[in-house]
């Protein structure tokens, strides 16, 4: 996986190229299919159900672009947004202090913290959108899944100089951003193109349709 997806993507960060290496994928995913782990692509982790759209951990390359795209450091603090399975927090935790794994979803958050080994990870319950107040600043903040806007309180929750990696899809080519607060002001930049499932909880209000 890393050698054929990670590296080839224009990925050098060695912390988290390590960070890829040892921790076990096939871990964060269903039994049934752990062969699939380490696939070119999302994977399910969670099918649709009771009105609930399918979860999904991130696609390997676009994670690992992401994470880099955030310049983490030892001493970073990060927040996991729809952490899932806690995949994505697990990688985190080996080029970060601390991180926070939020999962609105009560299955998956147990299933993720079941699986996470690391010491410096807190998996929390509650609304994706609304971040995890108790724990800000935070230094990073990763967004698992692709949605069509930042809330302006999960972003409040970014120290000065803090950034904030999210695939925004508000047209037909989804675009990995980079927002980094500067006082008052956030500003963003396109990172690279990127195509991966929406998170639940961020949908804008859809005006009436006749």
């Amino acid at each position: 996986m890393v050698d054929g997806q990670v590296r080839v993507n224009d990925v050098t960060d060695a912390a988290l190229i390590a960070a890829m290496l040892e921790v076990p994928r096939e871990q964060f995913v269903p039994k049934a299919r752990a062969d699939l782990a380490y696939i070119d692509d999302d994977l399910c982790v969670q099918e649709a159900a009771e009105g609930n759209p399918a979860r999904y951990l991130m696609e390997p390359m676009v994670l690992a672009k992401m994470i880099q795209g955030l310049e983490l450091t030892p001493e970073s603090k990060v927040l996991d947004v729809g952490c899932a399975t806690g995949y994505s927090s697990m990688v985190l935790s080996r080029v970060a202090g601390r991180v926070v794994a939020l999962e609105a979803d009560a299955t998956l958050a147990a299933f993720a913290k079941k699986a996470i080994s690391a010491s410096n990870v807190e998996v929390v319950s509650g609304p994706a959108a609304a971040g995890w107040a108790l724990g800000q600043p935070y230094d990073a903040i990763l967004i698992g899944g692709a949605v069509e806007e930042i809330p302006e309180a999960l972003a409040a929750q970014l120290r000065d100089g803090g950034r904030l990696a999210a695939v925004i899809r508000k047209d037909r080519a989804p675009k990995v951003m980079l927002f980094t607060r500067t006082g008052e002001h956030v500003n963003a930049r396109r990172l690279f193109d990127a195509a991966i499932p929406p998170l639940p909880g961020f949908e804008r209000p859809r005006g009436f349709v006749f």
